[in-house]
């Protein structure tokens, strides 16, 4: 596992922006974002400041339980996920048009269980989740093997099946943290469950 980081954060640091004498803020809301239903997204979050947003294995535990809860609620599908230490990516098919309020779901309950347990304040993540329509099935393959390999290519890990917070031992083992993910991926690599977990690690690890 990563090492441990501490954030300090100073206990005044919800304070307001401006005094008496400041200037005078007015704050529009945010634009309604638009998804499209029966579509696969990659999402992304990032800690806020870039700082960890997961300080050990019971925060990934956590997470990834949270994750789960809203994905049987709303009949989502999880293809891939992978979380690091200051951000995560999720392969996610939604079925109607709602994974703007899904996403504040897990995000939002995530934020108040990690400041609760770890004596912080503020906020957790940076802003909203990055959500990029993915293109094709070439591009789900494209996105799992960059997930995949995150871990490995930053040093946390010595190959992505060692890396016990992404979807991906599941993949190739049916051993892992977390839970499985959707068997869309495998199948992409033919109908012969042994054969295709063979395809999926030398796509994977062998480029």
């Amino acid at each position: 596992m990563w090492k441990t980081c501490h954030r300090v954060v100073p206990k005044d640091a919800t304070a307001g922006c401006g005094g008496s004498e400041g200037p005078s803020l007015k704050w529009m809301p945010r634009p309604t974002r638009s998804f499209t239903p029966e579509a696969i997204y990659h999402i992304i979050a990032r800690g806020n400041r870039r700082q960890p947003i997961f300080l050990g294995d019971l925060d990934c535990r956590l997470f990834l339980e949270i994750l789960r809860r809203v994905v049987v609620e709303r009949q989502w599908t999880v293809h891939s996920y992978c979380l690091m230490p200051n951000h995560y990516h999720l392969l996610l098919e939604t079925r109607t048009a709602d994974l703007s309020p899904g996403m504040r779901e897990v995000n939002g309950a995530y934020a108040q269980w990690f400041n609760r347990l770890h004596g912080f304040v503020g906020h957790v993540f940076q802003g909203r989740f990055k959500a990029i329509l993915v293109a094709s099935d070439w591009h789900l393959l494209e996105l799992t093997r960059y997930m995949a390999t995150n871990p490995s290519r930053a040093g946390l890990c010595d190959s992505p099946g060692l890396w016990q917070w992404s979807s991906y031992p599941w993949l190739i083992t049916e051993r892992a943290e977390g839970f499985a993910p959707s068997s869309k991926l495998l199948a992409l690599f033919g109908n012969d469950e042994s054969s295709a977990r063979n395809a999926m690690r030398r796509f994977v690890e062998d480029k």
